[in-house]
């Protein structure tokens, strides 16, 4: 699975998936089809109450239809977190290569490069780069230095306190007090993603912080992913007791 490394608010690489061109075709789409329905609501409201027949009035709902067809993508992905309705329902979205969130001038960059991905090639340029290039990238991508990535669900605190916790479990660790719930959230995400992209770094990094963090030593016999484990459960414990 292809990925790329975002980083986190808390300062931890995360790998998520990027989005293929099957993701961004339907994504595509259903833009698409939201436009092509409110196209036919237009006419179809407009034939009844004859607005449609007044030429001067007619003109301009079309001049502001086109303007929102045109100028859509750009302003969803400024003001949705690099989304559109398309790809929100697909679960996508635009992010710097860097993993950072993208700047306007990035965003613009890669709505303007549209033109010559799509528009002027016939939807042909873009789709080919997008299947072959490494980060699934077109040239507005490649100029804005973006890509897209599939939005991996976050995890809360209230996932992982859903788990049952044993009656008898022992915590194993003292100082999990030190933790808040974000922090086991983070950690609960971490191991999650890397059952999903076999990266063994998360781990490492993530038990590295967390064991300086609260100044423990996981035993010899205790691999890095079973003492992230048993933090994650350790808390769950402290806290099922405090509740």
């Amino acid at each position: 699975m292809e990925t790329i490394q975002v980083n986190t608010s808390q300062h931890v690489d995360i790998d998520y998936p990027l989005a293929g061109l099957g993701e961004r075709i339907a994504a595509r789409l259903v833009d698409l089809a939201i436009f092509f329905g409110l196209a036919i609501l237009f006419f179809f409201f407009g034939s009844i109450s004859g607005i449609t027949n007044t030429p001067a009035i007619l003109y301009t709902l079309i001049i502001l239809y086109s303007a929102a067809y045109i100028f859509y993508t750009l302003v969803c992905e400024i003001f949705m977190n690099g989304q559109t309705l398309g790809k929100r329902v697909m679960k996508i979205r635009v992010i710097s290569v860097n993993g950072a969130q993208p700047t306007m001038g990035q965003y613009f960059i890669r709505w303007v490069f549209r033109l010559v991905d799509f528009v002027l090639t016939g939807q042909v340029l873009g789709l080919i780069l997008i299947a072959i290039s490494d980060k699934k990238q077109r040239i507005g991508d490649i100029v804005a230095g973006t890509t897209v990535i599939k939005t991996v669900p976050h995890t809360t605190f209230e996932h992982i306190a859903l788990q049952p916790v044993e009656e008898a479990y022992t915590p194993v660790f003292s100082n999990i007090e030190q933790l808040t719930d974000r922090d086991v959230e983070l950690i609960h995400e971490v191991i999650s993603t890397y059952y999903k992209t076999q990266n063994p770094d998360l781990i490492y990094s993530m038990a590295s912080r967390v064991g300086k963090h609260l100044s423990i030593t996981p035993p010899p016999e205790m691999n890095q992913l079973d003492f992230l484990t048993t933090v994650v459960k350790d808390y769950k414990q402290l806290t099922s007791k405090v509740d």
